[in-house]
């Protein structure tokens, strides 16, 4: 499985940093640029529980590279969007957690960080500095209101949210098999993983590791190469 870093060839904009840009780096569904879509511009995706308002500013993202940051994901709590457990990052666990990293704004980013926590956009957390500065930030105690910088490229914070715990201070969740293909579509779509990569590095992850079995994921993990993301509507099976 590649794990180095990846450099794109392509420079840095000139404009970025008079244009207030950051790099959001998405580990989980929004790996997916389909799903990073209704974040943005807003609306329900097909079968989806739950109607994205979007944001402010709903131009896509300017560029999208794959990225791997330190640490890891695990798998806890329930999904309200998906049901089982939800991805998180530590970056204090070991090896490299895979991402796709978006440039977009600052307040773009914004907007869909109160999404994830289910606030209204429009607001703009004056936090971004602080995380970038000490390595996290919080806006609250809930599941994605911790703003970790998990590094810098091309002179940008890479920048996502996730949980104020460790993995070790929570219970481990099997995720949904629905969540778990959507993560596996865009793991293959961000960094063209082929399955046989896709499965080794999830059945590993903590939430799936012990709790699913390798030919589960790895049925899930082909059907969702071969098929793209599924229908959140959709019964899987793992």
């Amino acid at each position: 499985m590649p794990l180095g870093p990846r450099t794109p060839s392509d420079p840095d904009p000139p404009t970025a940093r008079a244009l207030d840009l950051v790099w959001y780096a998405a580990y989980g569904s929004n790996m997916h640029a389909d799903r990073l879509r209704y974040y943005l511009a807003g609306g329900r995706p097909e079968g989806g529980r739950r109607r994205y308002p979007g944001c402010r500013d709903s131009r896509p993202p300017r560029r999208t590279v794959p990225v791997l940051l330190p640490g890891g994901i695990y798998f806890a709590l329930e999904s309200m969007a998906w049901t089982g457990g939800m991805a998180f990052y530590d970056p204090e666990l070991p090896g490299r957690a895979a991402a796709r990293a978006y440039l977009i704004t600052a307040a773009q980013f914004a907007d869909i960080a109160n999404q994830e926590m289910y606030q209204p956009p429009g607001t703009d957390p004056d936090l971004i500095e602080a995380a970038v500065a000490q390595g996290r930030a919080y806006l609250g105690p809930g599941r994605y209101e911790t703003l970790v910088c998990a590094g810098t490229r091309e002179g940008l914070p890479l920048l996502t949210f996730t949980a104020p715990w460790r993995a070790e201070e929570v219970e481990p969740a099997p995720p949904a098999p629905r969540y778990l293909a959507m993560i596996a579509s865009g793991l293959h779509e961000a960094h063209g993983w082929t399955a046989a990569q896709i499965t080794a590095y999830l059945a590993g992850r903590p939430g799936v590791a012990g709790r699913w079995r390798s030919v589960d994921v790895d049925e899930v993990v082909l059907r969702a190469v071969r098929n793209g993301p599924p229908d959140p509507a959709a019964r899987w099976t793992g």
